[in-house]
């Protein structure tokens, strides 16, 4: 054999021995995957095809305390058709009777949707989509449609389950409903009842199982879920609908008035602390209010002149002083250092009993008073206000309660001014709602219980837990102290001289404390200064079932800055309304000659809300809050214009209501 063949025979030996060495190893390899890492492998490839998803439980209902729904979880649903799971056969036969059931349900016609389905058919499309957000009657009336109906491997059905809340109540009370939200990361915000009580409304978690298809789509396999979802508990809270109503119109009507930035107002039960109703309105750049921020819960602030209720009580429990004891108010103008106290009748009182300077809200009075009582001692007039927990959070499940100010001598910003900036509610610093829980607390003859929204939680109609009374402290103070100075703020509304005076009314009882504060006055900038008017009190005087709280931020200054005319409005719109729909309060005689005329109007009102109307009623006589809510109620846009009753309306009575859209009221 040449040497050339010999070579050429050990090369093919070389290059066969290379080969089946080769062989060998891809054999030993795919025992090896197949033996040792072949769940490893399989596993890896079940994941590429087969995944686990979450399905989100639906979320337990948020009621109000007579059960109506103030946030509900609501199943939407989104259809798809897997066009290569059908016989070709089935499809030819009910791809034209299911389009025509499509088309009565969905609204679009037959031939649409059979476009839509045989071009699925066609392109071998897994995942076509029919609707979005179907309700449930939708969802169950479709999965008996021609085709469908067969389920998802032989009819090609898909639906996928998504869950959204909706707001019954609409805008009304939206910020303190509240949401419970969480990020790509799990980290969660939380606002208002949905966000405090999330952990008996969320539920727990279902599983199922989804396979991968093109282009990145996952596809649900089969129709039951590899571990079903848990529905959250039902939460009733402690809101009145009603009452939530009438403070929401009676602040909206204020704010709009006085075109102030924004405001909120609180009702709550003087016993048990329930919170009745929370309304929050902020302005918008278009000029529109809507519960922009919890400012009832979150806005910390000083309160001005409702503060002196808690100094005349803080000085009546040391007995520095009585409600007799006599201050000189000068000319209504006092310098301590180089600073001028100074009050809003710049006339000055001269003389006058602490009792008097409480009803007239005399600054320069309170300021001497507390200055000079404690000015040897500040620690001990400081001490006082913090037994009364004035410097304490409620600790409110829900997140965001603002912390209040109450500096101690010696911290930073205290000086020789702070005991008669104090005096008048400057230097400190509280929320409305803990402003409110003082005031409810004398209310209570000195026994100061923890504001509540939460009533009970549900599971159908089980009891799962209950949520009691609650109290603070027994008795922030005596019951002499407390019953003295529910007897000035009672003055301060049914006294000539006292500052709420035009607020009185012989139908209904109230008592109570405007306030006035400045903010922003630190700017050298006139035109910056702004003002907090406020009124706190509760009703009916003698025997307090509710108490209410209303502040209004930023009022136009060229149409009123004062606590009286701004909030005080509101508070007595929401007393007046209050008796005339709750018969519980055994004070009001509704019958007697000299109320008639207020059962007279809430008769009318009752009259006309009955009615089932397609016209425009007759409004005029009528008080202005009665008239836009029966207006409203009908569907009609109300402007008002002016304060009191109606004098006249735009559109006259009669006319279509489909042919009006907005109707002007003008009142006097």
């Amino acid at each position: 054999m040449p040497v050339s063949e010999k070579k050429i025979l050990k090369r093919l030996y070389v290059v066969s021995a290379g080969l089946f060495l080769f062989a060998m190893a891809v054999i030993v390899k795919l025992v090896s995957i197949q033996m040792v890492d072949g769940d490893k492998y399989r596993d890896l490839a079940e994941k590429r095809t087969e995944k686990m998803f979450t399905i989100e439980p639906n979320r337990g209902n948020l009621y109000s305390d007579d059960g109506s729904l103030l946030a509900t979880s609501v199943s939407r649903y989104t259809v798809r058709f897997d066009a290569v799971t059908v016989d070709n056969d089935d499809f030819q036969e009910n791809v034209k009777p299911l389009a025509n059931e499509l088309s009565k349900l969905l609204g679009k016609t037959s031939s649409h949707y059979q476009q839509i389905l045989r071009k699925a058919k066609a392109h071998k499309n897994r995942y076509a989509l029919i609707a979005r957000n179907l309700d449930y009657s939708d969802y169950t009336a479709l999965k008996q449609f021609p085709l469908f109906k067969k389920g998802p491997y032989k009819g090609g059905l898909i639906i996928e389950q998504k869950t959204v809340r909706e707001h019954p109540l609409g805008k009304i009370a939206e910020r303190s409903v509240g949401y419970e939200r969480f990020d790509e990361n799990g980290y969660s915000t939380r606002v208002g009842l949905e966000g405090a009580f999330g952990q008996y409304l969320r539920g727990i978690e279902g599983k199922r199982l989804k396979q991968k298809i093109a282009k990145g789509q996952w596809k649900p396999i089969g129709l039951d879920n590899i571990v079903e979802p848990k529905d959250g508990y039902d939460v009733v809270s402690t809101i009145d609908i009603n009452i939530q109503d009438i403070a929401h119109h009676g602040l909206l009507g204020q704010l709009e008035k006085y075109n102030a930035d924004h405001g909120c107002v609180i009702v709550m039960e003087t016993a048990t602390g329930e919170i009745k109703a929370i309304s929050n309105l902020g302005i918008t750049k278009e000029g529109k209010y809507y519960e922009r921020l919890n400012y009832a819960i979150g806005e910390s602030s000083e309160p001005g002149s409702t503060f002196k209720l808690m100094n005349m009580v803080a000085a009546l429990e040391d007995k520095v002083i009585d409600t007799s004891t006599i201050i000189d108010t000068e000319n209504g103008r006092w310098k301590i250092y180089r600073h001028w106290v100074e009050d809003s009748n710049h006339r000055g009182y001269g003389e006058i009993s602490m009792a008097k300077a409480f009803e007239v809200s005399s600054n320069t009075a309170f300021a001497k008073m507390v200055h000079t009582k404690y000015k040897d001692n500040p620690e001990m007039y400081v001490d006082r206000l913090r037994k009364m927990k004035l410097h304490q959070q409620l600790g409110l499940p829900i997140k965001g309660e603002g912390k209040p100010v109450l500096r101690y001598p010696g911290e930073k910003g205290w000086s020789g001014l702070s005991l008669a900036q104090m005096a008048y509610g400057y230097e400190v610093s509280m929320t409305p709602l803990q402003i409110l829980t003082f005031y409810n607390a004398i209310a209570n003859d000195g026994e100061m219980v923890k504001p509540r929204l939460i009533k009970e939680v549900k599971e159908w109609n089980t009891t799962i837990q209950k949520f009691e009374k609650e109290i603070i402290d027994p008795s922030i103070c005596s019951k002499e102290t407390a019953k003295k100075v529910q007897q000035l703020m009672a003055n301060v509304v049914s006294e000539k001289f006292g500052t709420a005076h035009k607020l009185y009314s012989p139908n209904f009882s109230m008592a109570g404390k405007t306030g006035t504060a400045q903010k922003d006055y630190a700017s050298k900038d006139a035109s910056k200064l702004g003002y907090i008017s406020s009124f706190s009190g509760y009703f009916p005087a003698d025997n307090p079932k509710y108490s209410c709280i209303v502040v209004i931020h930023n009022p136009d200054k060229k149409v009123g800055i004062y606590g009286a005319d701004v909030a005080g409005p509101v508070f007595k719109s929401i007393a007046q309304k209050i008796y005339a729909n709750n018969p519980l309060i055994n004070e009001v005689e509704l019958m007697t000659a000299e109320n008639k005329k207020l059962d007279d109007a809430y008769q009318e009102y009752y009259t006309e809300v009955q009615k089932n109307q397609s016209n425009v009623p007759n409004v005029k006589g009528m008080s202005g809050m009665d008239a836009v809510a029966i207006l409203e109620n009908l569907g009609i846009q109300v402007e008002v214009r002016g304060n009191g009753k109606v004098k006249k309306q735009s559109i006259s009575h009669g006319t279509a209501i489909s042919k009006v859209e907005k109707i002007i009221l003008e009142l006097s």
